[in-house]
């Protein structure tokens, strides 16, 4: 999936930093982290998106679908999507969505 955060309505104001792990002897990492108010609410690795997303509905999710489970960078407030899983890009752009609002909630 290419990120596209203009083709989604509602997220406006948003830096992007690219974050790169070079650990020797371990693959480098590179992860994209998006913020707004100076609070991450996308997390854009190389295989897979994590969003701040609320208890309930993260446990949901994770229950559902084999391709969501618990984000390593939001810990239980969040989960983690392979974007080429269960979920269509619809409902990943809705998932962006809601971890954006509730990220600038959470800010105000």
């Amino acid at each position: 999936m290419v990120l596209d955060l203009s083709e989604i309505n509602g997220i406006e104001n948003y830096d992007a930093k690219v974050d790169i792990n070079i650990k020797p002897g371990k693959p480098t990492k590179k992860r994209t982290l998006y913020y707004c108010d100076k609070k991450v609410f996308l997390v854009e690795n190389e295989n897979t998106l994590e969003v701040r997303t609320d208890e309930k509905l993260g446990h949901y999710l994770k229950e559902k679908y084999e391709s969501v489970m618990e984000s390593r960078y939001f810990g239980k407030n969040g989960i983690e999507i392979v974007p080429a899983g269960q979920l269509t890009e619809a409902e990943i752009k809705d998932l962006i969505r809601l971890s954006y609002d509730l990220t600038v909630q959470k800010s105000a």
